[in-house]
């Protein structure tokens, strides 16, 4: 099978081998493919992985060898599926790798609101500790999690794992589902509506996917239901929030804070009004991205590859 890795770079810089993927086909690999190369780049391809390059219905029906297209991550927006149905091509993500890398960088989030982490290593390394009368300092308050309630919107895989990891620490966990869930044994523990979460929770973390009805649907007027001191955390899609509203919200002490790892547009515009927002932390979509959830990544793909070349393909995502 002739394959090709269209945007190869982001889940091996180098430190995660195609080497297990090569020995099924011949692979061509491309760390990066702007969007009017992927038509010439994939012309022979009977296999196509990707990441954030977008797969659309002219792409596919440009593309005559091409029989299965394997997503390089578990959102799958960026294929037409129903076009590549429309012409038998199979299409897996690759679901499950990344709830613990996930969940850990929400924690890693919260806890530097909490504690303030980075604010007072600076404070140290720029001579403030060592100018105090005192054995210590703090140039913030300090907020411990144990009682605090987090909102967890979306309860799949990771959200699973933020709540867990929440009630490690203590916290009552409030959940929204659009769909029926298994409740969890630890307490306390709850489902709520989306508004009741919204309003009582003190620090919220989106775990949804994108979807067309939920399209910025953290607005202006949920917002503002939030508690005054709430920290809103998003790992999940950046097109979940209107950015706009946000910023407002945190220029005008509407919520406590926001801590983002994704955003509408990637990289981030120099002109998005996050960039300049108070209270905000803002990370570069690497929740995902450690080397061990890569390695799970790349492992589940090859089985997937597998799986298809063996005629019962896994993890398929369109219908036919």
């Amino acid at each position: 099978m002739r394959m090709v890795i269209l945007d190869g770079y982001t889940v091996n810089p180098g430190d995660n081998p195609w080497i297990e993927l090569e020995k099924l086909g011949d692979l061509i690999v491309y760390d990066r493919t702007p969007q009017s190369k992927i038509i010439e780049r994939c012309i022979d391809a009977e296999i196509i992985f990707t990441n954030k390059s977008i797969i659309t219905a002219e792409i596919i029906n440009s593309l005559p060898n091409l029989k299965f297209i394997s997503v390089l991550a578990t959102g799958y927006n960026t294929i037409d599926l129903s076009a590549a149905a429309k012409k038998g091509i199979i299409v897996s993500n690759v679901p499950e790798y990344s709830p613990p890398s996930v969940a850990q960088h929400v924690f890693a989030l919260l806890l530097n609101f909490s504690n303030q982490v980075s604010l007072h290593d600076k404070a140290v390394k720029d001579g403030e500790w060592s100018a105090q009368e005192d054995f210590c300092f703090w140039k913030t308050p300090l907020v411990e999690l144990k009682g605090k309630k987090l909102g967890v919107v979306g309860f799949g895989g990771i959200g699973n794992k933020v709540a867990m990891r929440g009630n490690a620490f203590g916290m009552e966990i409030i959940a929204y589902a659009p769909r029926p869930k298994p409740k969890p044994e630890y307490l306390p523990f709850k489902f709520a509506s989306l508004e009741e979460l919204m309003s009582e929770s003190d620090v919220i973390s989106l775990h949804c996917p994108l979807t067309a009805d939920n399209e910025k649907f953290i607005n202006r007027s949920l917002l503002q239901t939030m508690k005054k001191n709430a920290i809103l955390i998003n790992t999940a899609r950046g097109q979940l929030i209107n950015e706009e509203d946000l910023a407002e919200a945190l220029k005008n002490r509407t919520i406590g804070g926001a801590a983002l790892d994704v955003l509408s547009k990637e990289p981030m515009s120099p002109e998005n009004p996050l960039l300049t927002a108070p209270n905000i932390l803002i990370t570069p979509h690497i929740a995902w991205a450690t080397l061990e959830a890569r390695a799970r990544l790349l492992k589940i793909t090859i089985q997937n590859t597998e799986a298809f070349l063996g005629g019962h393909p896994i993890n398929v995502v369109n219908t036919f």
